[in-house]
């Protein structure tokens, strides 16, 4: 049976675009949507506004490949940064999530996703090009790979050590194992493995 409008075209535009969010499905979407418009002083304009703001002033910083409102983009010109240090990310969430750890003071290198020949991306596909020409022209004296622990993940990492290993650059990955507050019986096999390998002195 077909399901019945029970709202204008406006506003059911605005659930199925809701909808499209990551985590929001359609009955999430229109709680979404019923909120903002409840509140839509307070939240629904506002929000308006500062997605306009977004679609014209947000663009993609030419050197690291975040997400910015300047190019380059703030912390390619933070002069706070290490400049000897470069931390090689899949995707602009690992940039924010490590900056959010507060681990590491680097400049980065956002690379737009990971190798995948059975979804049809390559080299050409990811900015890699530009990590080996920053790698060689600007003098970093460490490279930290932070990509996944997945399949396509490791195949974009080796990808990326074959073509620095001529360069006079440290490439080093994150551990891997157990994580912080971890209980071992509920890990999988791949991670008490790795742990085990990656093993360090007490």
């Amino acid at each position: 049976m077909a399901q019945k409008q029970v709202a204008g075209p406006e506003i059911e535009r605005l659930i199925q675009l809701l909808a499209k969010l990551p985590g929001l499905g359609p009955r999430s979407a229109r709680r979404a949507a019923l909120h903002l418009i409840k509140k839509k002083d307070q939240l629904l304009v506002p929000l308006a506004d500062a997605m306009g703001v977004a679609v014209s002033e947000i663009g993609i910083c030419s050197t690291c490949g975040t997400v910015d409102t300047s190019n380059p983009c703030t912390i390619c010109a933070d002069p706070k940064r290490d400049p000897g240090v470069l931390v090689v990310v899949e995707d602009v969430a690992d940039l924010w999530a490590l900056e959010r750890a507060g681990a590491v003071n680097a400049r980065y290198h956002v690379l737009g996703g990971t190798l995948s020949p059975l979804d049809g991306i390559g080299p050409e596909d990811l900015n890699l090009a530009s990590l080996v020409e920053r790698c060689g022209s600007e003098g970093y004296s460490e490279v930290i790979l932070a990509i996944s622990a997945t399949v396509e993940g490791q195949t974009t990492a080796h990808y990326i050590m074959d073509h620095l290993s001529p360069l006079d650059v440290n490439v080093t990955k994150l551990a891997h194992g157990v994580p912080v507050g971890g209980e071992l019986d509920y890990l999988d096999e791949g991670t008490l493995a790795q742990a085990l390998k990656a093993r360090t002195r007490f």
